[in-house]
């Protein structure tokens, strides 16, 4: 890896483990000591790796840092110490002495505690996800702006209030006990649900910053798989969802941004490995009695890694949405299972159905009933994609609706000109 690219690389991979070790030891009360610790690791890094090549295992470099730094903390700080006495047995005096354990099992221990306190129904769910993408997944204020399409002063606020939250409630950084995973793994699930979606389904441009969102959802959900006590049917259903998606990434857009529907997507461009993973969790969470969300859109999202169109495809797709829309109800749902039912049954059918949503604010109804009208009337067509053109925010979107545009008023033109 080139010099000035490693230093981002390793702030992305392991400050998130060092936030979370330290936080696992200090508690959440002294969370901002734990990241001052872990960034003036990072700052004297740059300096001194500015200076001088990096060191052979600058992993380990960072570590060793990281621990001095702590050691030398507590060691100078006897307010600290006094406060912590209780809480982490040990004096200043035998700072010393003190490991901070980074191993891989402490730290995989200290980010399911972390996510677990992260996730605490005390703080809404977009706190929990602003949290996430912050405390274990190494993400900065701007960037996770830009990837929600915010401004980085609500993304702070929106942190720094969650924090506050979480402090005032002397909420404890545990391994969750099996009432906590009761009560709490189904926000948890929610919450990297809902990472993955801000990757995958972001209009942001930046495709690289969309792909580390998606990598860092099904990092944290494989975690939970890894847990004996998490490693629940929905946890699976929803990796293998993940994995599904993520498989058809690199085929969803052009080299310049621009979408590429379902139908046009190249297959080869397909990642056949994760497909053998989704499968793999997909039919690990075919146990117990009950059938999630996760489990209908991963059962979704499988059909649709097999390109070909066949009755036995789009009958099966019908189906679960069917039951997903019985199990959590959206507009959005119902609109995707239109698109469907226009497979299995016919545009007639699907516009009928269509219509009934009335969900005249979202631009991708009307491109969706754009769609239905092709070859039927025309005319419709183009004035439902002309109304999408209008209500489409992202540049992405509005460019995939114009080539809808353009493509009717020459099929018009030509027609009249015979």
């Amino acid at each position: 890896m080139e010099e000035e690219a490693l230093l981002p690389h390793l702030f992305r991979t392991e400050y998130r483990k060092m936030v979370s070790v330290l936080c696992y030891l200090f508690g959440i009360k002294h969370l901002e000591i734990a990241e001052d610790i872990v960034s003036d690791t990072f700052l004297s890094a740059t300096e001194l790796w500015g200076m001088d090549k990096p060191p052979e295992n600058p992993t380990a470099w960072l570590y060793t840092v990281a621990k001095n730094k702590t050691k030398n903390y507590l060691k100078r700080n006897a307010l600290f110490e006094q406060k912590l006495a209780k809480e982490i047995t040990y004096t200043a005096n035998e700072a010393d002495e003190i490991e901070i354990d980074l191993s891989e099992k402490n730290i995989n221990d200290s980010q399911l505690a972390m996510m677990f306190t992260v996730c605490n129904p005390c703080i809404s769910v977009e706190a929990q996800v602003a949290l996430a993408l912050n405390l274990l997944c190494g993400f900065g204020i701007q960037e996770i702006a830009d990837a929600f399409l915010t401004n980085k002063e609500v993304v702070y606020k929106r942190i720094s209030r969650a924090k506050e939250k979480l402090k005032s409630a002397n909420i404890k950084i545990a391994q969750p006990s099996i009432s906590a995973i009761d009560e709490r793994l189904e926000s948890v699930l929610t919450t990297l649900y809902l990472l993955f979606n801000g990757g995958y389904y972001s209009v942001s441009q930046n495709t690289t910053l969309r792909k580390d969102l998606c990598a860092e959802a099904m990092r944290l959900t494989y975690l939970l798989v890894e847990n004996e006590q998490t490693n629940t049917p929905a946890v699976n259903a929803l990796l293998a969802l993940m994995c599904f998606h993520s498989s058809r990434f690199d085929a969803r857009l052009t080299d310049n941004g621009e979408i590429i529907l379902y139908e046009d997507q190249d297959e080869t461009r397909w990642n056949s490995a994760l497909i053998e993973k989704g499968t793999y969790f997909l039919n690990q969470a075919a146990t117990g009695n009950r059938v999630s969300k996760y489990h209908l859109e991963a059962g979704i999202a499988y059909w649709h890694t097999h390109k070909e169109d066949t009755n036995e495809k789009w009958e099966n797709i019908l189906q679960l949405y069917n039951q997903l829309l019985q199990i959590e109800y959206s507009p959005i749902a119902a609109l995707n299972r239109t698109f469907a039912l226009s497979k299995a049954n016919g545009k007639k059918t699907a516009i009928r159905e269509a219509e009934k949503l009335k969900l005249t604010d979202n631009h991708f109804y009307y491109s969706l009933l754009g769609s239905l009208y092709i070859n039927l009337d025309s005319a419709q067509a183009l004035q439902h994609f002309q109304t999408a053109f209008k209500l489409a925010n992202s540049i992405a979107d509005k460019a995939t609706i114009r080539k809808n545009i353009d493509w009717l008023i020459t099929e018009k033109t030509v027609a009249n000109n015979k």
